[in-house]
């Protein structure tokens, strides 16, 4: 259980995330993710990194239930800071960042996928952002990156998810496959990259990052501003019991 790092191919590296039952990751979990993220980028042998995890979905976003038994604003000012820097490791990578998605990616999910290089996804994966089921805002700025602007306010607003293969349409998503090819499919790619010179992959990585049209690291902060402010007005709170007095498992 935790994060998991493998080298099964040369110059890839595999980060893998594993905390079951969903894949709720606590303050400490994304600190790791970040850590194995940004290891993984600096060793010179690696090429290409593929973000995959374990169990029944990719990502279920933050344990609730650390927010819901936590009696101060610690656990909240944890979770923002831990989520900006698993997103930001993900982004600053220093070499490209293959997402391999299956079930479930919610929240934070989203704002590990939308931060990664490509993505490949199963037929069962979905998308979404539930935060303001969960007494939260944020990662606006990264379901930005993957369906166009309108679409994305609407999922927002009403918590809806959206399909691989629907994201697949929209080009955000470079394939779609049977669940059980994900990790073959994911592979295939970080092996097509990693074939090039690392030299000049990192080289590519900063320059896209360098004309990207939005900061998303700035962008992301700017959220979780109202984030905490609707945490310290009591309104987070108030959701968030709700939710938790009838909560569906799959997206705790």
């Amino acid at each position: 259980m935790g994060v998991s790092t493998s080298a099964p191919d040369d110059g890839v590296t595999v980060v893998t995330v594993d905390f079951p039952p969903v894949n709720a990751l606590p303050v400490q979990g994304w600190y790791d993710l970040a850590a194995a993220v940004r290891s993984a980028g600096a060793d010179p042998k690696t090429r290409c990194v593929v973000l995959t995890a374990e169990g029944r979905g990719f990502n279920a976003g933050v344990d609730i239930k650390e927010l819901q038994r936590a009696t101060g604003p610690e656990a909240i000012l944890g979770a923002n800071h831990g989520c900006a820097e698993a997103f930001s490791a993900v982004y600053d990578c220093a070499v490209p960042v293959v997402a391999a998605v299956h079930g479930f990616c919610l929240g934070g999910g989203v704002g590990l996928v939308g931060n990664a290089d490509a993505v490949v996804a199963s037929e069962d994966a979905s998308f979404g952002l539930p935060e303001l089921d969960r007494g939260a805002l944020g990662a606006a700025t990264h379901l930005a990156r993957l369906v166009p602007q309108h679409l994305m306010r609407t999922l927002y607003y009403t918590s809806r998810t959206v399909t691989a293969e629907e994201l697949h349409r929209h080009g955000s998503v470079w394939r779609v496959v049977p669940r059980a090819e994900l990790r073959t499919a994911a592979l295939e790619l970080a092996r097509e990259i990693a074939a090039k010179d690392g030299r000049l992959l990192r080289l590519a990585k900063a320059a896209i990052n360098g004309i990207d049209p939005v900061d998303v690291r700035r962008a992301y902060r700017f959220e979780q501003g109202f984030t905490f402010e609707a945490n310290l007005s009591g309104v987070a709170d108030e959701v968030r019991d709700a939710f938790g007095s009838d909560r569906q498992e799959e997206q705790a």
